[in-house]
């Protein structure tokens, strides 16, 4: 099922866009190429060696593989963001932000929150916590996770490339 969000919030079953609302929906196949531009065009994830191609292939692997993948759609039927997320992905038992990737023309305008909180409805007990990794050198996003209600909970250096450390952050959608 597809969420659309308008100003006031998320409207299931809302068939037309306004001006302020975005569809977020499941990823399809036709996708995949525009959401790996996405990626290997960032400055972010060219320091990760991601080109179109190795983008390409991990979302259809994930697609293939049951992954979570949801698009923001502004109407146009284009993604201009995307969130790949492992439901048992951290330690089996919490879900896993692999991949929040928002379009450079559309970046702090409430792509990213939409994605990610539309990701986190998709949690279902007994998972109750999202995890996912920040890079050091990513204060942007650092701050994103922590005005959405993610925590620090600590650091891996040299996890992912060398020199690097990648900052653990964990939310709790639900009380133990």
């Amino acid at each position: 099922m597809a969420t659309w969000f308008s100003a006031s919030g998320p409207e299931e079953g809302l068939h037309r866009m306004t001006k302020n609302s975005m569809l977020i929906r499941p990823l399809r196949e036709d996708d995949i190429s525009i959401c790996a531009e996405m990626v290997a065009s960032a400055p972010l994830w060219q320091r990760y060696g991601l080109t179109p191609e190795i983008a390409a292939k991990r979302l259809q692997d994930a697609l293939a593989n049951d992954g979570l993948l949801l698009v923001a759609d502004d109407g146009s039927g284009k993604p201009v963001g995307f969130v790949w997320m492992l439901r048992r992905g951290a330690f089996d038992l919490s879900a896993y932000i692999r991949w929040l990737v928002v379009a450079s023309t559309q970046r702090s305008k409430g792509v990213g929150q939409k994605l990610l909180a539309a990701a986190e409805a998709q949690v279902q007990p007994p998972v109750r916590d999202v995890f996912l990794l920040c890079a050091d050198f990513n204060g942007d996003a650092q701050r994103f996770y922590e005005r959405e209600g993610y925590r620090q909970m600590g650091t891996i250096p040299d996890y992912v490339i060398t020199g690097v450390a990648e900052y653990i952050y964990r939310k709790r959608l639900s009380p133990p």
